[in-house]
């Protein structure tokens, strides 16, 4: 290879590589005899360790041209999990999957890692291999059929991405440069480069590897894993330098390109504008609205759900986004957060459940395996009637029997005896029983993770998926519950007879969750229920609702 000139700050080619480009290949470093693979590999056919193949992007005969990602505003977000989505586990096995998605109402498909991780299974956030589609899912080529069968059912596709630390096996990278930096750690191990010596080619990376994804595999937007481990002390934080790159991109292109980060700082400015001193990102999760949502529903109150739990704090997330403003957090024991003036609820994602809330419990359970069927009904209208930008889990739409399990496949032994001792570790703060959690090593727990497509016709399943098609097709219908206005959001509700009562517009929601029948006082107007648990009835001024039930009441 060829150094590119005498400034080139460590950038080499080589010209002959297109001459054959099937040929795999690899590096050799200097006086070093272990072939090493591409850090910017397109395609990792034999895994994290083996030699890179290149890809002609310019190959694949794309037929969305006339496609158009939905605004985010009218965005219904469904995470997907490749390998556990279908039985099969691949980009190809989903495509029988979509028509599904699109009668469900969803908008947007939101991809979990598909970097090239190690091994054959995994939840991709240990990827390495930062350029190149994961091999067993199906590879480039996988990818690229994925999301062209995507925008030609009209969803948009987002892509999960991590720029905040690299898995600990196939990690190459600190052979071939500056990557990594011991001034900062993350929970998950070194930390990247992103503001040190040599830091400016390590940001291009990053960068350039956002810009792939949306380019070369016309993926509509990334949603950026754990932004508060990327530390970047830089006049121009790398998170503003990847939304003006993304948005100069959306410019050239015609297309509309999100960014949606994952944050636990509770901080407005990752989605605040540049122009105002923001990072400009799109929107970011609201674990705030998860967590005071899930806590009041289940009743726990272990690890960080000791801060949450009652109707006031949920009301607060319906107006202000956050619960945790500037207060005293006692699981923190410090003060928690900033105030959203200003913000819309279309910065915000909401969710009932994730693959984080799903999968770092012990046994995977689902928020259906927590509660009774009432309860599921009420976080599934509390979600789609909310504020903020709705997002499923893969399955929750029929209360799916099946866990979601943390799952891996390292093949270096003590690697994955530290994951197996790690992850028993890390439950000690929820109080639950080392004993119970699956090994992430075993090939039964993957299995046990993916989706029985067969339940979608029988009970419970078929009528909780009926009555997430319904409360979607409501959200579709009615404009004020898409707008995320949350100044405008009306909420009553009482501590004490543990009811809430929400109005948006022409819609309100009402739900119980007392032990016994109760009236709930409603607005003014003339009403007409629109959906409801069984033996809801509906009075002048008031709503009777029986122990855990809700109900969705428009105007007559």
């Amino acid at each position: 290879m060829e150094k590119q000139g005498t400034h080139a700050r460590g950038w080499w080619r080589l010209a002959r590589l297109q001459e054959n480009s099937a040929a795999d290949y690899s590096f050799v470093l200097d006086n070093e005899e272990q072939a090493l693979p591409d850090p910017r590999s397109q395609w990792q056919p034999h895994g994290v360790h083996g030699p890179s193949r290149p890809v002609d992007h310019a190959a694949f005969a794309w037929t969305d041209a006339n496609f158009t990602a939905p605004l985010l505003s009218e965005a219904i977000i469904y995470e997907m999990h490749a390998g556990a989505f279908t039985q099969q586990g691949t980009f190809q096995s989903a495509i029988a999957r979509l028509d599904h998605l699109v009668e469900l109402g969803v908008t947007h498909v939101e991809l979990m890692p598909v970097a090239q991780f190690p091994g054959t299974r995994g939840w991709g956030y240990d990827g390495v291999d930062l350029f190149a589609p994961h091999h067993a899912y199906g590879g480039p080529l996988g990818l690229k059929r994925l999301v062209d069968a995507c925008h030609a059912r009209g969803l948009a596709v987002l892509l999960d991405v991590v720029y905040n630390h690299f898995g600990p096996s196939g990690n190459y990278l600190p052979r071939f440069g500056p990557y990594l930096t011991d001034r900062y750690a993350t929970p998950w191990g070194s930390a990247v480069n992103f503001d040190g010596r040599g830091s400016d080619e390590v940001r291009r990376f990053i960068c350039d590897n956002a810009i792939s994804w949306m380019r070369d595999y016309h993926i509509d937007g990334l949603r950026l894993d754990a932004i508060h481990a990327i530390l970047d002390l830089s006049p121009t934080h790398l998170l503003e330098e990847l939304a003006a790159e993304t948005a100069q991109l959306a410019r050239q292109t015609g297309r509309r390109l999100v960014l949606i980060a994952e944050d636990d700082r509770n901080d407005p400015r990752v989605v605040s504008p540049i122009a105002r001193g923001g990072y400009g990102i799109d929107a970011q999760w609201n674990e705030d609205f998860h967590h005071a949502l899930h806590a009041l529903l289940t009743g726990e109150r272990t690890g960080y759900y000791a801060d949450f739990g009652s109707f006031a704090q949920l009301a607060k997330t319906l107006h202000n986004g956050f619960v945790y403003d500037g207060e005293y957090s006692a699981y923190r024991d410090r003060r928690h957060g900033r105030s959203t003036a200003g913000l819309s609820g279309v910065n915000f994602v909401g969710c009932l459940q994730n693959h984080d809330q799903v999968g770092n419990r012990a046994k995977g359970d689902r928020f259906c395996h927590l509660v009774s069927m009432g309860r599921v009904l009420i976080g599934a209208a509390m979600v789609l009637t909310a504020p903020f930008v709705p997002m499923l889990f893969q399955g929750e739409e029929w209360g799916a029997s099946s866990p979601f399990q943390y799952f891996t496949d390292h093949q270096e032994p003590e690697l994955a005896r530290a994951v197996s001792e790690g992850r028993q570790r890390e439950f000690a703060a929820f109080g639950w029983d080392p004993s119970e959690i699956p090994d992430p090593q075993d090939p039964a727990t993957f299995e046990r993770s993916k989706l029985n497509w067969s339940e979608l016709e029988r009970e419970p399943h078929k009528s909780i998926l009926q009555w997430y098609r319904r409360l979607i097709g409501l959200r579709a219908r009615f404009a004020e519950l898409r707008d995320g206005v949350m100044e405008k959001v009306k909420v009553a509700y009482d501590e004490q007879a543990q009811w809430l009562v929400m109005t948006r517009g022409p819609i309100t929601l009402a739900f119980s969750l007392a032990r016994h029948a109760q009236l709930v006082p409603l607005s003014a107007g003339s009403h007409q229920l629109l959906m409801a648990s069984e033996g809801v009835g509906l009075k002048p001024g008031e709503v009777e609702l029986p122990p855990d039930s809700v109900a969705v009441i428009g105007p007559a």
